[in-house]
């Protein structure tokens, strides 16, 4: 993906995490920090965790963060597994997975969810991956995924399938958006689902 992508990725995210009205947040895979370094300069957001599996990229997350100005956000940063469900990371109003869900293997997806919505049950669940479809406008071949790493790479409708049974499952409503990008057949370079646990306020 390009810088442009990612920042507008990123922008879409944060925009959604303020409608939710959230003020603690959790950013599951939050790699070297990008949209932790944002949320944390978010109006009304008090307090930003953010899990990531790589000890190397969470170091270099931990030596952007140390450049934040004071008095803003509560910044913590942890090396966990998101296939596990952490007690101590249960009662937060949002959590976002940003491009997360194809680097895990299929199998570990399922463990995600039960894992997420399940056990830490977040208020609102934001996640976004990349949309199968606007891959020839990125000039991805045939039968190739946009990054090695990725183990899969879904559709709109294979996403929308997901997410509506991960809501039906464990007492969510779901949104879906296109963003990055919005080409009249193919939708946005990314996908983005909202969900709502069944207890919140729309």
């Amino acid at each position: 993906m390009t810088t442009i992508l990612h920042e507008e990725r990123l922008s879409t995210v944060v925009a959604a995490v303020a409608e939710t009205g959230a003020r603690t947040v959790l950013d599951l895979g939050c790699g070297d920090g990008d949209l932790v370094l944002r949320l944390a300069g978010v109006a009304g957001i008090g307090r930003v965790t953010g899990i990531e599996i790589d000890a190397e990229r969470l170091r270099r997350a931990q030596t952007r963060l140390a450049g934040l100005p004071a008095g803003g956000a509560r910044v913590q940063l942890a090396c966990a597994s998101l296939t596990q469900a952490h007690s101590n990371l249960a009662g937060y109003d949002c959590a976002c997975l940003v491009e997360v869900i194809e680097h895990l293997p299929l199998a570990d997806i399922n463990r995600l969810e039960r894992a997420l919505f399940g056990g830490m049950r977040p208020g609102h669940v934001i996640v976004t991956t990349p949309n199968a479809e606007y891959n020839p406008v990125l000039g991805v071949p045939p039968h190739r995924f946009r990054h090695p790493d990725h183990h899969f790479e879904w559709d709109r409708a294979r996403f929308a399938r997901w997410g509506r049974g991960v809501a039906a499952r464990n007492g969510y409503t779901v949104t879906f958006h296109d963003i990055c990008g919005a080409h009249p057949d193919l939708g946005g370079a990314s996908q983005m689902a909202v969900y709502r646990r069944g207890d919140q306020s729309p």
